[in-house]
C-alpha cells in the first residue's frame, strides 16, 4: 500500500502517533496507488474511455433537475436508482431482481464497509483468499473486524479443499470471494462459491460476499443467480469500471431483501446525494453504449495477454480489465524500468509480478514497447 506523507510538520506540531488513535491503526498508511505525471497511466484499473458526449449532456440535464431541489434532502432510500440497478442486473446478470434485492452506496467500498459494520465488528472475523483486494482487509480493520488470510493455489485460484478447511477451522462471520480477483484477474467458478457457502453455513451461519467489481469484463457469466435460495449470499458491484464512472463513486449489492434491510441499520442518513443519484441514473440510460466500450477493452485485455505470453512472460489468466504478469527477480526494478519509459503500471506486492490495466490501443502499444525493451535488457 502507498500512502501520502502530508505536509511537513512544524516544531511542536502533532503527528498521528501523538493522537489517541486505535492501536491497530498505528503505523499504518492510507490505501492508494501512486499517481505520477506520466504519459500513460495503467495502474488503477480505470476505464480509459471518457463518457460519450450524449451521456455527458444527459448527466447535465439530470443534475440540473436535481439542483433545483438541493435545499431538500435526497431520497434517503434511493428507490428510483435501486429500481434501475435491479433492472440492469436482471437484464445482464441472468437472474430477475426487484428493488428490494438491491442496495446502493458511495462506491463498492462503502457497500463492503456497511456489510462489515452490520455483520462483522469487534469479536467477529472475516476471511479473504489472498492475494486479493486489499480494501477487504483494510475495511475489516477499520470496522474492528478480525481478519483471516485464506490460501490460494500457485496459479492464484482458490484451493477449494484448503479454503473449506480454513472456514471450518476458523468459523468466520464473513467470507469474501473476489471474482474476478484483484490483482490476479482470476475468476471463480460457481462450484467453488457453492462449496465455500455450504462450508460457511455449516461452520456458523455466515455472510458470504462475492465481489464482482470487474465481472462485466469476464469470459464467464455472473455468479448472481447463486443468490436464489441462499439468503446469506451477497453479490457486490460497482459503476467505476465497466460504466467508466470511477469519479462517480457508486457501488451496489444484490442479496436477499433481509440483507438490504439489515445494512440500512448502519447506513448514514441520506448517504447518497441527489447529484450522485441523478448521475448514476443518467449512466444507466446509456448502458448499451458503455458496455460496447467494455467489449473493446476485453479485446485489448486479451491482446495484452497474448503479446506478453509471446514475449515469454508468465501471465495469469485474466477475466478483468487488467493483466498480472512476470516473473521478475526484482519486480520493483522492472516497474521502474517501465515507468522510465513513460508508462505507469502497478507494483502491488505480489512477489515477482506486476499488474497492467488494459488501456486504449495506443496506450497498450506504449506499454508493450516498454516491456519488449525490458525483455531484451533482461536477456542481454
Amino acid at each position: 500500500m502507498t500512502g501520502t506523507s502530508g505536509p511537513a510538520r512544524e516544531p511542536g506540531d502533532l503527528g498521528i502517533d501523538d493522537l489517541p488513535v486505535r492501536d491497530e491503526l498505528r503505523g499504518k498508511t492510507p490505501y492508494g496507488a501512486p499517481q505520477l505525471d506520466v504519459p500513460v497511466q495503467l495502474n488503477t484499473n480505470e476505464n480509459p474511455y471518457p463518457l460519450p458526449e450524449a451521456l455527458v449532456e444527459r448527466i447535465a440535464e439530470r443534475v440540473r433537475e436535481a439542483a433545483r431541489g438541493l435545499n431538500r434532502y435526497p431520497d434517503r432510500d434511493a428507490v428510483e436508482l435501486r429500481t434501475e440497478l435491479a433492472a440492469y442486473l436482471s437484464r445482464t446478470g441472468g437472474h430477475p431482481l426487484t428493488t428490494a434485492h438491491v442496495w446502493a452506496a458511495n462506491g463498492s467500498n462503502e457497500v463492503i464497509q456497511q456489510l462489515l459494520q452490520t455483520f462483522g465488528g469487534p469479536g467477529r472475523t472475516a476471511i479473504g483468499f489472498e492475494p486479493s483486494y486489499s480494501m477487504h482487509h483494510l475495511i475489516a480493520r477499520g470496522t474492528g473486524t478480525g481478519w483471516l488470510s485464506g490460501p490460494r493455489g500457485e496459479d492464484f485460484t482458490i484451493d477449494v479443499t484448503a479454503a473449506v478447511a480454513a472456514i471450518t477451522a476458523h468459523r468466520p462471520d464473513v467470507v469474501f470471494i473476489t471474482s474476478p480477483n484483484n490483482p490476479t484477474g482470476t475468476a471463480v467458478d460457481a462450484e467453488t462459491v457453492l462449496a465455500l457457502y455450504e462450508a460457511a453455513q455449516a461452520a456458523r451461519p455466515s455472510l458470504v460476499v462475492v465481489d464482482e467489481a470487474y465481472v462485466e469484463f469476464s469470459h464467464r457469466p455472473s455468479l448472481l443467480p447463486l443468490i436464489e435460495g441462499r439468503p446469506r449470499l451477497v453479490v457486490s458491484r460497482t459503476m467505476s469500471k465497466a460504466f467508466g464512472a470511477a469519479g462517480l463513486r457508486l457501488g451496489y449489492l444484490a442479496a436477499h431483501p433481509a440483507v438490504v434491510d439489515a445494512v440500512q441499520l448502519v447506513r448514514l442518513p441520506y448517504h447518497l446525494s441527489a447529484v450522485t443519484q441523478a448521475t448514476a441514473l443518467a449512466a444507466l440510460e446509456h448502458t448499451d453504449t458503455l458496455l460496447g466500450y467494455v467489449e473493446t477493452l476485453k479485446a485489448e485485455r486479451d491482446r495484452l495477454v497474448g503479446e506478453l505470453r509471446a514475449l515469454g512472460y508468465e501471465v495469469t489468466d485474466s477475466d478483468a480489465n487488467f493483466v498480472q504478469f512476470g516473473r521478475f527477480e526484482d519486480s520493483h526494478a522492472a516497474w521502474r524500468w517501465i515507468l522510465d519509459r513513460g508508462v505507469l503500471v502497478r507494483d502491488n506486492g505480489v512477489p515477482g509480478r506486476l499488474r497492467v490495466t488494459a488501456g486504449t490501443p495506443s496506450e497498450n502499444d506504449a506499454f508493450l514497447d516498454a516491456v519488449r525493451e525490458l525483455k531484451k535488457e533482461q536477456s542481454a
